[in-house]
């Protein structure tokens, strides 16, 4: 195998879930070894599909995936598989293997060095912090050594020091990477090359350069197609003018308007819409609950975790209406833990004023029932409000028809994030508590997300480990597990 040499290629692969969900149309690219690789598209673009694609877990409807014959390709999944949760660290691990690797305590050790975790091979995967899971997918690829490591949204959950100690490992690999991720400074880092995903044609173009520089050249694309788009339109009109002017004056004039009417509808025809990819989710509010007053939330101490064992830690925290608190620390010490204690009640040394709702974002959406339609999900949290008012909100959010009808374990992660902002909404929450609320969201609706996070008006428990999007929000407090 060369280093020029294509080891994966797509051959006019069409590939849809159902006949009413197509998700790519005859797509045609390769990659070299050596490449290191973006995908860019819309949440639901396909872009994990094209991951699995590439594994062999999805067949295409029609065309062909041709992977190197003596070719290894290892997959970091986003979210841990809930079969998984309940194996130890050393079963997780062997997983990864179709026979018995009999060496493997020493492997399992050396790629948790390169992700920077330490943990006992014989914990439970259901007791490490999102961000630790986050870890132990990404070495759950790398104990492999396979040609090419396929990672799908590898920073998130990660905090500041797992990005940056990832970054620099990707920078320094010197196999075949494909990225999906929706942080741009960190793919910008490595990339060399970017399969830009468009959803409304759902095909998939191939670009060169670094990160920024596609993204410039997309940019530049969707404004030539919108000027193409406003000639046609202008010459369109002009020629109904001119057909409706001579159709009037009748005779051989009506086969010439007939002609200019056909013109204009060919130049309507050719417009080219506007791409899925430039909608970003409308400006929403989240209501707040009515009739709170005095402390909706006050902690006098919390459990941190140190060398994977829990130790109390005294506060002084009290959450009123409008007042936003920001829970940091480092991955591994218990924020996560923190906050699913305080949403179901059962925190030691928390204290939630009675009649509170409690509006609940988990970074794993195990609030949602998978298997619900998005539109059942919707009406579960708001029985009250018509079919009309709930589907109205569900389009903000970029939640079609379709999607209505789709099981939410059907969705791309991205799409499962909307719809529990959608559920948000409806909820009108008294308490809002949100774990990594921007993973596997698109970085075009951030912006809007945190406009209305920093507008409402109950009490407010945030983490997130991305500073880009905690600087657009008003905090009012800041509790540091670490310190």
């Amino acid at each position: 195998m060369t280093h020029q040499e294509a080891i994966i290629r797509f051959k006019g692969v069409s590939f849809e879930y159902g006949h009413a969900k197509p998700i790519l149309s005859e797509v045609d690219f390769s990659i070299r070894r050596g490449a290191k690789m973006t995908i860019m598209g819309q949440n639901g673009a396909g872009k994990s599909t094209i991951f699995q694609l590439i594994t062999g877990g999805l067949r295409p409807e029609s065309g062909e995936v041709h992977v190197h014959p003596r070719l290894t390709v290892a997959l970091a999944r986003q979210v841990m598989p809930r079969d998984q949760l309940d194996l130890t660290v050393r079963e997780f691990f062997q997983k990864c293997f179709s026979e018995t690797v009999y060496d493997i305590d020493p492997r399992i050790d050396a790629v948790l060095e390169v992700v920077n975790l330490h943990a006992p091979h014989d914990r439970i995967v259901r007791s490490f912090s999102g961000g630790q899971q986050a870890r132990l997918l990404l070495a759950s690829a790398l104990i492999q050594d396979a040609d090419v490591l396929l990672l799908d949204e590898p920073t998130n959950n990660l905090d500041v020091a797992g990005i940056a100690h990832l970054r620099q490992f990707l920078i320094e690999y010197p196999k075949t990477c494909l990225v999906i991720s929706h942080d741009a400074d960190f793919l910008n880092a490595f990339t060399q090359g970017v399969l830009y995903l468009d959803a409304r044609t759902r095909s998939v173009e191939q670009y060169q350069g670094n990160y920024f520089d596609v993204v410039e050249q997309v940019a530049a694309r969707i404004q030539k197609e919108n000027s193409a788009n406003a000639r046609l339109a202008k010459e369109a009109i002009e020629k109904k003018e001119k057909a409706n002017f001579f159709a009037m004056k009748g005779g051989r004039l009506r086969l010439l308007a007939k002609k200019m009417r056909e013109a204009a509808e060919e130049m309507e025809e050719a417009q080219v819409d506007v791409r899925k990819e430039d909608k970003t989710i409308r400006p929403f509010t989240i209501p707040v609950q009515e009739g709170l007053t005095g402390d909706i939330l006050t902690l006098s101490s919390v459990s941190v975790f140190k060398h994977h064992k829990p130790e109390k830690k005294k506060v002084k925290i009290a959450l009123q209406k409008n007042r936003h608190l920001l829970l940091s620390g480092p991955n591994g010490i218990g924020k996560s833990t923190l906050l699913g204690s305080i949403a179901t009640g059962s925190a030691s040394g928390a204290t939630l004023a009675s009649g509170v709702t409690v509006g609940y974002y988990r970074q794993d959406f195990s609030t949602l029932n998978f298997e619900d339609t998005v539109y059942a999900s919707l009406r579960s949290v708001a029985p009250s409000l018509g079919e009309e008012e709930i589907r109205s909100i569900a389009a903000g959010f970029l939640l079609t028809s379709e999607a209505m009808k789709t099981n939410i374990g059907n969705l791309s992660e991205g799409q499962k994030g909307l719809v529990a902002f959608a559920r948000l909404v409806l909820q009108r929450p008294g308490l809002l508590i949100l774990d990594e609320p921007t993973n596997h969201i698109n970085f075009r609706h951030i912006p809007v997300i945190a406009s209305a996070l920093s507008a409402y008006q109950g009490a407010m428990i945030l983490v997130s480990h991305v500073p880009e999007f905690v600087s657009q929000i008003r905090i009012d407090e800041t509790l540091d597990l670490a310190v």
